[in-house]
């Protein structure tokens, strides 16, 4: 076994300029990355609605864009979490983040909406690259007995993008328009990209590079192989009831608000203080992640999100829809962050990439079927109560297959 001692005593190996690179430090520049990325995804349901004015577009052109975003999401998981093994963590880590800066900022020169969904596609890619690629790296960087929490942490990073977004659309795209907004998505992308370049890669994967030579198809067939198919079966599960229930409930709120009657509540000082309470759920879930478990987070998480799903379907008063919003936040998106930290655990390095690159590819394609049911649901006149028991359902046969199929890995050194 190799020895890992030197490389998790708190530092990575290599140079960032003079300095050797903390975990702390690529925690910072990972989650940055991480952040800017959720203010772009932030912002689209704003800039789709600049869009329509400008572009006069009709319902199912503005449904387009999102599901382009979503497919390009799925794609990019698959596509790059294989590379991820094949390539390395910091190689893809930086071809993601560019491909998804320059498709940003050249999407605000877009002058039709073919060449934006074509742009919003390459941006889905290298976001849902990005993402599974960035929790490999870091939890095959970072000492087995922080390395749940850290991860979740990355992961919250995702909530302050959300939070900024929410400012940027607020006040930059009623005064400047929706194309500055996007140009200031991407600029910070660069920056991010030259602090990577100092970044040594995962100190896992630079171990067994030179040692395992597999090919992408037999890498594929190992995640269905004997030894990981129980566990895989279980993650593609949880990572589809998981993004199916996230995106039909979150990207349909601001419209399940109306269709209640709550017409006092202003999206702006909705989405605040969902995004606010993302933050507390967050936290918790890495402080309870090294404590209790892989399992015991995404199981308690995902049934207090059931539980809130339901509340909110059913709320009738103002005070009530609130605090299941709120409570529907922090429980949901704590279970996004024990989810992330949870996937690169349960392979073996010279699999890691693959098997979370299609678990994520997999959750991709309940976010595109999520939205799309809630649409149809609402067309055909089911109640939102209804529509949200669906998802409550939903989120339970997740924590279910991680309780009967799922092992507990906390603290566990990576295979």
């Amino acid at each position: 076994m190799e020895n890992t001692k030197g490389i998790y005593s708190g530092h990575l190996h290599g140079k960032f300029g003079h300095k050797e690179i903390s975990s702390r430090k690529l925690l910072g520049i990972a989650g940055t990355a991480w952040m800017f990325d959720a203010m772009d995804v932030g912002m689209l349901s704003f800039i789709i609605a600049a869009l329509q004015v400008e572009w006069n577009l009709t319902p199912g052109q503005m449904g387009w864009i999102g599901s382009v975003n979503s497919i390009g999401m799925a794609v990019g998981a698959f596509v790059f979490g294989l590379m991820a093994d094949k390539a390395g963590r910091k190689s893809v880590f930086l071809i993601t983040l560019l491909l998804f800066s320059l498709a940003s900022g050249v999407s605000a020169f877009a002058s039709s909406l073919t060449i934006f969904l074509i742009l919003r596609f390459l941006i889905g890619a290298g976001l849902g690259g990005e993402l599974p690629v960035a929790s490999t790296l870091v939890s095959e960087s970072v000492p087995a007995e922080k390395r749940g929490s850290t991860v979740v942490l990355l992961e919250s990073f995702w909530a302050v993008g959300w939070l900024v977004s929410a400012l940027i659309s607020y006040f930059v795209i009623p005064s400047y328009g929706w194309q500055i907004a996007l140009i200031i998505s991407a600029l910070p992308a660069f920056y991010v990209i030259y602090l990577r370049m100092g970044l040594p890669d995962s100190p896992q994967f630079t171990a067994v590079k030179q040692k395992a030579k597999t090919s992408v198809f037999e890498n594929l067939a190992k995640v269905w192989s004997q030894e990981h198919a129980r566990q895989t079966a279980m993650i593609w599960i949880v990572w589809f009831c998981v993004v199916f229930s996230y995106y039909g409930m979150f990207l349909w709120l601001p419209s399940v608000m109306v269709m209640k009657g709550f017409s006092l509540i202003k999206s702006f000082e909705y989405v605040l203080i969902m995004t606010l309470a993302q933050l507390p759920g967050y936290f918790t879930a890495a402080w309870c992640i090294e404590r209790f478990g892989r399992k015991f987070v995404l199981v308690v998480y995902l049934i207090g999100t059931a539980a809130s799903a339901y509340l909110f379907g059913t709320a009738d008063s103002t005070a009530l829809l609130m605090t299941a919003g709120i409570l529907l936040s922090f429980f949901n998106l704590g279970a996004w962050g024990g989810l992330y930290a949870y996937t690169p655990e349960l392979y073996p390095t010279i699999i890691r990439g693959t098997g979370s690159g299609m678990a994520a590819a997999v959750g991709r394609i309940g976010g595109i079927l999520g939205p799309l049911l809630v649409g149809y649901l609402v067309t055909q006149k089911f109640s939102v109560s209804t529509i949200f028991t669906i998802f409550c359902i939903s989120i339970l046969i997740g924590a279910l297959a991680v309780w009967i199929l799922g092992k507990e890995t906390k603290q566990k050194e990576l295979a």
